[in-house]
């Protein structure tokens, strides 16, 4: 570990203060020494002279759960000042697991399938040897090396999955079987977790509601029981603002479980109302503002970026999510020759017209044929730059013929790009400012050959700050101290003596908003590797975890400093309970 003096930099603390000149000592993994003109005292120096010099960055959302086993470096997040990631969510979880191995595997491909992680690294790389959430946390401490810190939630489809085998797809649980999801959450709790995480949006490849949508009251009520016993950890959940657009619904029922309980809940998705149809924006927003005033722990989560996904015909979920089940089925086949055997099936053609027409979802990108953009071809044969819309206007064809066309002529290698949803600007500024928030949720670590969630942050520099719409201390805020203090971490996300030394520093006219790339780096499971989009770095002067440089000099240093973190609990009355 090395003793480092971070000299002549500004400080933003992450409190939102205003910010100071100020040096910065380093000693032994904390924060020994803020102040001006600090003499050295034998440790290594780092001009920061024209830097900013802040708490490293919080990524709040993210599912880095199976990549970080194969992919330690986090990439690109030591790149642009990222210190620790939290994983675990929308209810998605590597434990508690079965000792069925059908039912681990169920679970295996419930995460593989919603965020779009190679399935067989998953199951190769990661060591299996835990049954329960703290059993899990244990072996992440003995085996998993990462170049930032790790926060995680315990998964609700994970739990049901445990208890109930392949009956939590189908129905409530028992009063014996809550008793054992609690015993799990109660497990998980006592080992660190920040709480459970949830999921009431997402049905799977065979349109099935997932587990955690089959929990009735009794089994809600029970979990926020054990909940409110942490006080410090809480519940995060993703909301249906796009699929069946129940969130309104959704909102109103958990804020009548919650009530009185004083259990903290992240609502992810929240921020969709800040894109998508007017109706659900309205209705969510104002019930947003309702909540606000009465008696919960409510905070909406959000992303400051407009999506802008990809679809690729390999491993996207685009169609199945959208209620596209016929176009699933060529991301279904197994090999290039089936996939084209589909695409050239005159009776798939006739289903895919009509569930196009009559099945996908109004809102999705599929029904939205003027927003799918015809960018990436693996043979060059085009025609691209144009959407499928265009092209179908141009040919005189139904959308999913023009596509189908298009893929055969130009690959099924090739990637169909979307236009970004747009955004309500004025309310994205509002929430970031709102001191009861989760901003910056990005989704890093899925949906790889989708998007790049890791690098994000920098816009609220880039453009936010940049724009004035935010000052550099609500900018560093929003990433840093704010979050921290959602989370409950006691020792992180502000510059302050005796804190952990997780710091970024950087200079606001070196770094930019990064294009996507795509890299070769994810093991197939066979031998090889396939391929996934990152981005360059930002780049940060220097990335400190833990005391230790992450990234330095322009690239990423190869150290693994980072460890698992929790939050600050206050167990009341459970032995009594």
């Amino acid at each position: 570990m090395t003793n480092i003096l971070i000299r002549n930099g500004t400080v933003v603390d992450g409190t939102g203060a205003p910010s100071y000149a100020a040096d910065v000592r380093v000693r032994d993994g904390l924060i020994a020494e803020i102040g001006q003109n600090l003499d050295p005292a034998g440790e290594r120096i780092v001009d920061a002279t024209d830097c900013i010099v802040t708490p490293g960055f919080i990524e709040a959302h993210t599912h880095m759960d199976a990549v970080m086993w194969w992919q330690p470096s986090l990439d690109p997040l030591p790149g642009f000042g990222v210190t620790t990631a939290v994983i675990g969510n929308c209810g998605f979880t590597a434990a508690p697991v079965s000792d069925d191995p059908d039912v681990r595997m169920e679970m295996v491909k419930i995460f593989t399938f919603f965020e779009e992680v190679p399935i067989k690294p998953f199951l190769d790389r990661l060591p299996w040897d835990w049954r329960t959430w703290s059993e899990y946390k244990d072996s992440l401490d003995r085996n998993a090396r990462t170049a930032c810190n790790i926060a995680g939630y315990v998964g609700h489809i994970a739990i049901r999955l445990a208890v109930m085998g392949m009956a939590a797809w189908d129905r409530a649980a028992t009063p014996d079987e809550i008793k054992q999801m609690c015993a799990h959450l109660e497990d998980a709790l006592q080992a660190g977790a920040l709480g459970m995480s949830s999921n009431l949006l997402d049905d799977d490849s065979e349109g099935r509601p997932i587990p955690s949508k089959m929990a009735d009251d009794a089994e809600w009520t029970a979990l926020f029981g054990v909940l409110a016993r942490y006080k410090g950890t809480q519940l995060q959940v993703i909301l249906d603002t796009f699929f069946h657009l129940e969130a309104p619904e959704q909102m109103e029922r958990l804020g009548r479980l919650a009530r009185g309980t004083g259990v903290r809940v992240q609502m992810a998705g929240a921020g969709a109302l800040l894109r998508f149809q007017d109706d659900i924006r309205e209705k969510t927003w104002a019930i947003t503002q309702r909540q606000k005033t009465e008696d919960l722990d409510f905070w909406p989560s959000f992303g400051h970026v407009p999506p802008t996904t990809a679809l690729n015909f390999f491993s996207s979920s685009s169609f199945a999510q959208a209620n596209e089940y016929v176009w699933h089925e060529v991301v279904q086949a197994p090999t290039v020759d089936a996939k084209l055997a589909l695409l050239n099936n005159s009776d798939f053609r006739a289903r895919a017209r009509d569930s196009w027409d009559n099945k996908a979802y109004k809102q999705s990108l599929v029904a939205n044929p003027g927003m799918m953009l015809l960018n990436d071809s693996e043979t060059g044969a085009g025609p691209t730059g144009l959407s499928l819309g265009d092209l179908a206007t141009q040919r005189g064809v139904h959308p999913a013929d023009a596509l189908a066309d298009w893929v055969i002529a130009n690959g099924v290698q090739s990637i169909v790009s979307r236009t970004p949803h747009p955004m309500m600007h004025e309310k994205t500024v509002e929430m970031l400012k709102d001191p009861k928030t989760v901003g910056g949720i990005s989704d890093a670590g899925a949906h790889g050959q989708m998007l790049c969630g890791g690098g994000e942050n920098i816009l609220l520099f880039t453009q936010f700050y940049k724009n004035k719409e935010l000052t550099l201390e609500e900018a560093v805020a929003v990433m840093t101290g704010k979050v921290a203090d959602h989370f409950n971490f006691a020792d992180r996300g502000v510059l302050k003596t005796g804190y952990r030394a997780d710091i970024a520093v950087f200079n606001l006219d070196e770094i930019s908003e990064q294009p996507l790339k795509r890299v070769f780096d994810v093991p197939d499971g066979e031998g090889g590797n396939t391929w996934r989009f990152t981005r360059d770095a930002a780049p940060m002067r220097l990335t400190l975890v833990n005391g230790v440089p992450t990234f330095e000099n322009g690239a990423f240093t190869g150290a693994l400093p980072g460890a698992m973190v929790g939050p600050v609990v206050q167990r009341q009355a459970f032995e009594a309970a």
